[in-house]
C-alpha cells in the first residue's frame, strides 16, 4: 500500500494534498493522524531549508515518505516580511494577530505600494531517495481591510487584481487554480511519478 504523510495540522492544507495524492492511490496521513510527533525545530533561513528539516526529520524518524512545505507571505514594502516568520508573526499561530500586525505595520502606505507575492517550497522525502523540491508563488496586494471569508492566515488581506477577488473571496477550485501551492502542487505533478518510481 503506498501511504504518505503530509507534515502539517492544518487540515484546510491537508485537503488541497489529499486531493493531490489519492487520485494516484495514496493513503494520505497528516501530523493529527500520528500519536507521537517530536517538536521539530524550523531553524532553515529559507522556505526551502524549513521544508526540507520537516521532511528529512520525518523520514527518517518513521521510515516513510513525508511531504512538507513551508509557506509564508512576503511583503515588499516590509523588505520580505513576514517571510518565513508568517506563521509566527505576530504569537505563534494566531491568525487574527498576524494580520493586524500586518496591517499595523503597512499603515499610511498606498495600495499600488502594498505589492506582495505568496510562496511555497514542497519538500518530499522517502526512504533512501534524493529530495525533490519544487516552488510556487503568486503576486498580489495587501488590502487595507479583510474581505472574504474562506480560506486561512492571510488570505482576506491577499488580493489579486486580475480576480479582482482575495484569496478568502475564491472557491477552493479557484484558488487551487492560481494559488501558490497550487502552482507547486502543477510543478509537482509533472515530477513526482518519475521520482516515485526512481
Amino acid at each position: 500500500m503506498k501511504r504518505i504523510i503530509i507534515a502539517t495540522k492544518n487540515e484546510g492544507k491537508a485537503r488541497e494534498f489529499k486531493t493531490f495524492f489519492e487520485p494516484r492511490g495514496f493513503t494520505v496521513k497528516t501530523l493529527n493522524d500520528l500519536k507521537k510527533v517530536p517538536e521539530i525545530v524550523e531553524n532553515g533561513t529559507t522556505f526551502a531549508e524549513n521544508a526540507y528539516i520537516k521532511a528529512s526529520t520525518l523520514t527518517a524518524l518513521l521510515n516513510e515518505t513525508v511531504l512538507a512545505d513551508d509557506s509564508g507571505l512576503l511583503v515588499d514594502a516590509l523588505q520580505g516580511a513576514p517571510g518565513i516568520y508568517s506563521a509566527r508573526y505576530a504569537g505563534d499561530h494566531d491568525e487574527a494577530a498576524n494580520n493586524a500586525k500586518l496591517l499595523k505595520e503597512l499603515k499610511g502606505i498606498p495600495l499600488a505600494e502594498r505589492t506582495a507575492r505568496f510562496h511555497t517550497s514542497l519538500v518530499v522525502t522517502g526512504v533512501d531517495k534524493k529530495a525533490l523540491e519544487v516552488t510556487g508563488e503568486v503576486t498580489g496586494n495587501i488590502l487595507e481591510v479583510p474581505r472574504g471569508v474562506d480560506g486561512f492566515g492571510y488570505d482576506p488581506l491577499f488580493y489579486v487584481p486580475e480576480l479582482k477577488k482575495t484569496f478568502a473571496q475564491l472557491t477552493p477550485a479557484e484558488k487551487n487554480r492560481i494559488s501558490h501551492r497550487g502552482r507547486a502542487l502543477a510543478v509537482l505533478n509533472e515530477k513526482f511519478d518519475d521520482w516515485w518510481k526512481s
